[in-house]
């Protein structure tokens, strides 16, 4: 499946299957904790099913998360360039299976094709601008223009519609789910979106303001 991953898109598939090989299938149930902030970081995952999340908490158990992780996404990689400790905290939002490659396989991979350098370069990048543009989101939009701007990062029509919860998206967007709640209801009476068993689907265009 690494193929399918844009950090490895330009390497040879069959090389791909060695390193696929040697890496390690770990499954995860749903509510499972893979690793928490501030932990020693030894190697980096690649989602091959399920979904899981990053967040961030505070002492007072309060949480913003960070991203969703769906296969073909894939996290770690950053303990394992600067050996530093995990960044995030890291659970399964459902029953999920991870690729696991070691910090040693993978530097051993970047020495035999340094082209990955550029390809982590330009991930990075991506993920510097989506962080600005996600600062941005908080500091500038209202309730409902942060969980529109959500909706629309997390339910593109090339993934399966998420599941997600009230208190999940008012997590991500930084507000009480009594607010996100009001927001949701007000997108499902207009037609914006459709809920199935909490999956969700953009069915048109957001308006610019509610």
């Amino acid at each position: 499946m690494l193929h399918s991953v844009p950090l490895f898109s330009h390497i040879p598939e069959e090389k791909l299957r060695d390193l696929e090989q040697s890496a390690v299938v770990r499954k995860y149930p749903k509510n499972t904790l893979l690793f928490f902030e501030g932990d020693e970081g030894g190697q980096m995952y690649v989602v091959k099913q399920g979904l899981l999340y990053a967040y961030t908490d505070d002492d007072d158990g309060r949480q913003l998360v960070l991203n969703y992780l769906a296969p073909g996404d894939y996290f770690g990689e950053l303990s394992l360039i600067d050996n530093q400790p995990r960044s995030a905290t890291v659970a399964a939002v459902e029953d999920s299976e991870v690729l696991c490659i070691s910090r040693d396989r993978f530097k051993h991979f970047l020495s035999v094709y340094p082209e990955l350098y550029d390809s982590l370069l330009i991930a990075m990048t991506q993920r510097v601008r989506e962080l600005t543009h996600n600062v941005k989101d908080m500091a500038l939009l209202d309730v409902y223009g942060r969980v529109a701007q959500t909706l629309e990062r997390l339910c593109r029509d090339d993934l399966e519609p998420p599941k997600l919860t009230h208190q999940s998206i008012a997590n991500m967007v930084g507000a009480s789910r009594e607010m996100v709640s009001r927001v949701m209801k007000e997108l499902v009476v207009g037609g914006y979106i459709q809920i199935e068993q909490k999956h969700i689907r953009i069915l048109k265009k957001f308006p610019k303001s509610w």
